[in-house]
């Protein structure tokens, strides 16, 4: 009651907003769970083209040293169990996808031994198998959507391949998962039982609990936000490129690295200080000039990832979470300090309306 609440301490009252708003654990009788809205949008995606390797999520690692085989197996294989996520596949019911939770099974580790080349043809041989692996289409009516493999190069010198499908991972999940992995593996050649905490959730019940939290009035809102911080934005950024736009995207693009020297951080640093913003909006701000003055366009829109884990209990879930914001940057006539100051709002009221996805926005 109102007269209840009026009663309660600060720290009573964000107890109660937690436990109020908490994401519950669904009951698991074998039956099919919704998909997440980014869930869809990937699946959809999907359907155009099953073999592109777009949203594939691919990890390497090299292992140095005495390498425990059964340890590895076993700690892959208790990552499977302990996430969902990981023996996940996806079926269709009247063109709607639904999630489908398999029992745990052994992972299927893939092992080549490459010891005996000499050492151009084993990098070449290596790359060949990192380039497999990591394009090979992955089937998301049948699973499973997390595959590996284990090349040996020597005694004591390994690579473990992993390969995930971004519809049940996303980057900070490949955080959790290196962690995990370790965490397991050591335990393992330790003889020990593992100490990682209970999840309280799966990806699951997260799905569900989104569907049913993004509806009625909060989704009114949400969807009210983005309309009128995007009406009249301009729909493309009109880049001097060297060839033209393709009319489907064909993600032919190539990635170029871009490092800033130790005083140019240090200087961005302070000036993200001096105005009370990050380090991320300070650049945010400069990329939006440089895109400004390429296009020649005074209204630039920059699409940015957020985690989107608002919520404690998915904190260590592997599972799809991320989504992509719209961060609207007007450079008619902005100073540097009021282009930064114009950024670190708009993040921040981006940052706080991101739980709408961003095919929703769209």
């Amino acid at each position: 009651s109102r007269e209840a609440l009026s009663k309660m301490t600060p720290e009573q009252l964000r107890a109660f907003g937690r436990k109020r708003h908490a994401i519950p654990a669904q009951p698991r009788d074998g039956r099919e769970f919704p998909v997440s809205f980014a869930q869809q949008r990937l699946w959809f995606l999907s359907q155009m083209d099953a073999s592109s390797d777009a949203y594939h999520i691919a990890q390497g690692v090299e292992l140095s040293g005495a390498l425990n085989r059964e340890a590895l197996q076993g700690a892959l294989d208790q990552l499977v169990v302990r996430h969902e996520s990981l023996r996940t596949h996806f079926e269709a019911v009247d063109g709607v996808p639904y999630q489908r939770i398999d029992a745990p099974t052994a992972f299927v580790l893939l092992e080549h031994d490459l010891s005996n080349l000499d050492t151009e043809a084993q990098q070449r041989e290596l790359f060949a198998l990192q380039t497999l692996e990591t394009t090979a289409s992955f089937d998301l009516e049948r699973g499973p959507l997390l595959r590996g493999r284990l090349i040996r190069l020597a005694a004591e010198r390994h690579v473990l391949l992993l390969t995930m499908h971004h519809i049940v991972s996303d980057g900070w999940s490949m955080g959790v998962l290196s962690r995990e992995l370790e965490a397991l593996y050591s335990a393992r050649v330790r003889g020990e039982a593992d100490n990682l905490p209970a999840l309280p959730v799966q990806y699951a019940d997260y799905a569900m609990w989104q569907r049913e939290r993004l509806s009625g009035d909060r989704l009114a809102r949400a969807s009210g936000y983005w309309r009128e911080t995007l009406q009249g934005a301009p729909s493309l950024l009109e880049l001097p490129t060297d060839r033209k736009r393709p009319a489907e995207q064909d993600y032919r693009g190539a990635l170029l690295e871009v490092q800033l020297d130790a005083a140019l951080t240090q200087a961005l640093k302070a000036l993200s200080l001096k105005h009370g913003g990050t380090l991320y909006m300070t650049l945010m701000a400069a990329w939006s000039v440089v895109l400004s003055r390429l296009s020649g366009q005074t209204d630039v829109v920059v699409g940015t990832p957020v985690a989107n884990r608002g919520r404690s209990e998915v904190e260590g879930l592997i599972g799809f979470f991320v989504n992509t914001l719209a961060v609207r940057v007007d450079l008619e006539g902005a100073t540097v300090s009021a282009l930064i100051e114009q950024v670190k709002q708009r993040v921040l009221s981006a940052q706080e309306h991101q739980e709408l996805p961003f095919e929703q926005v769209v």
